[in-house]
């Protein structure tokens, strides 16, 4: 009995010294994004201060470093996400509708959703050649206009978004759907009113992180012959837009030490100030439906 005992306490000391490491070991892995994010922004920061003021937020590109601007290409990149967000949110949460509500579980069926899977691993200088190819040849929108480059970006996305929709929709449990046929409600309406609701706070979420990827892309915009540097803020779906992203890397580009380390950081900090100004208001949202 006395030896039993013993084994007991040793197999118990033994799992706690497993539970302790294993949460240590997650804690590191949540931490390492977080500490790599907080030691990147510090780091530009540093180089922008001095650089970013009001002056560079309202004022165009100009080959001074010191009198340069960022304020095409950031109000470019807003209407752009904008254009993107209404394009792949219904069309997204559309398609997951159809796929989880509607679809059997035919071959067609079971070849679209492999397919959309596979879509979201296509490197994005593809989506670039496709929107090249369909809506500059094809349907002659223009070159580097805001539609087409929102419509190529979006095009980029939308996989993401209905795989994160399709998730949402299927995690509601099936008993609220069976108690409100129950109530005499149709499927659209258990669809309005039960699953929708429900699943919104996730598809909020990965909305949020299609947005997120969106807002860095540049590989699309150079294929659809978007400009890297633009004067003027776009007044139409069909003016041509330069994105935060190619403003950037084309100042990244010039021999000058002040573009590539001072113009270069504060362009850098307003990305990601509006990157995480983005996210928040939609996490704002989602957790309000929540």
């Amino acid at each position: 009995m006395a030896a039993d005992t013993g084994d007991d306490h040793s197999f118990g000391r033994i799992s706690r010294s497993k539970d302790v490491a294993f949460e240590y070991l997650t804690l590191a892995a949540t931490l390492v994004g977080i500490v790599a994010l907080g030691i990147l922004f510090v780091y530009v920061t540093r180089d922008a201060v001095g650089w970013l003021d009001w002056q560079f937020l309202t004022s165009p590109p100009h080959p001074d470093p010191y009198e340069a601007g960022f304020y095409p290409a950031l109000v470019g990149s807003i209407f752009l996400m904008i254009v993107i967000a209404l394009v792949t949110f219904p069309l997204g949460v559309g398609a997951a509708v159809y796929l989880e509500e509607y679809a059997g579980d035919g071959p067609v069926e079971r070849f679209v959703r492999i397919n959309i899977a596979n879509l979201a691993g296509v490197p994005s200088v593809v989506y670039g050649l496709l929107g090249l190819g369909l809506f500059v040849t094809l349907l002659d929108i223009g070159y580097g206009t805001l539609l087409v480059a929102g419509f190529t970006v979006s095009l980029l996305v939308l996989p993401i978004v209905i795989i994160s929709a399709r998730e949402a929709i299927r995690a509601v449990p099936d008993s609220r759907r069976q108690a409100s046929y129950g109530m005499g409600a149709t499927k659209w309406q258990t669809i309005r009113n039960v699953v929708l609701p429900e699943a919104l706070p996730g598809i909020m979420t990965g909305t949020i992180l299609a947005l997120g990827r969106a807002i860095g892309e540049t590989a699309p915009l150079i294929m659809i012959g978007a400009p890297t540097t633009v004067f003027g803020v776009p007044n139409s779906l069909f003016s041509k837009i330069s994105a935060m992203p190619m403003q950037i890397y084309t100042w990244a580009s010039y021999p000058d030490t002040a573009f590539q380390y001072g113009v270069v950081a504060a362009a850098s900090v307003t990305l990601l100030v509006v990157l995480l100004s983005i996210n928040s208001a939609a996490i704002l949202v989602r957790n309000r439906y929540q």
